[in-house]
């Protein structure tokens, strides 16, 4: 499957330590912005009941689902904490020219 760039936001549209949601093409993608300054994407709804992500608390590299606080690396989207038993899709993100793009099409590795 071919990668598709997409310009999402602005880097500092995102504050550290923060998500923000976007819709593309009808699907929700929550993009993160670490303690060091690093942007993250992910799926936008929690595997669990499929709540908004970006409704919910953001610490360290962690994000708590708002609905049963549920909680995933957003680094990896490995599941943390119960009753979360799917890991998030995550994708691939880089920053260019203040702008923040998600490479869709394409899984990063460590989903």
């Amino acid at each position: 499957m071919m990668t598709t760039w997409t310009d999402v936001c602005g880097a500092d549209e995102i504050g550290q330590e923060d998500v923000i949601s976007v819709e593309i093409d009808r699907r929700l993608y929550a993009i993160y912005r670490s303690p060091e300054d690093g942007y993250y994407a992910t799926d936008g709804l929690c595997t669990h009941e499929q709540v908004k992500l970006s409704d919910g608390l953001v610490w360290d590299h962690v994000i708590e689902c708002p609905k049963h606080f549920g909680q995933f690396d957003y680094t990896t989207g490995v599941g943390l904490a119960a009753p979360i038993c799917v890991n998030l899709k995550t994708y691939a993100v880089s920053v260019v020219d203040g702008r923040v793009h998600v490479a869709l099409g394409a899984e990063s590795d460590s989903a």
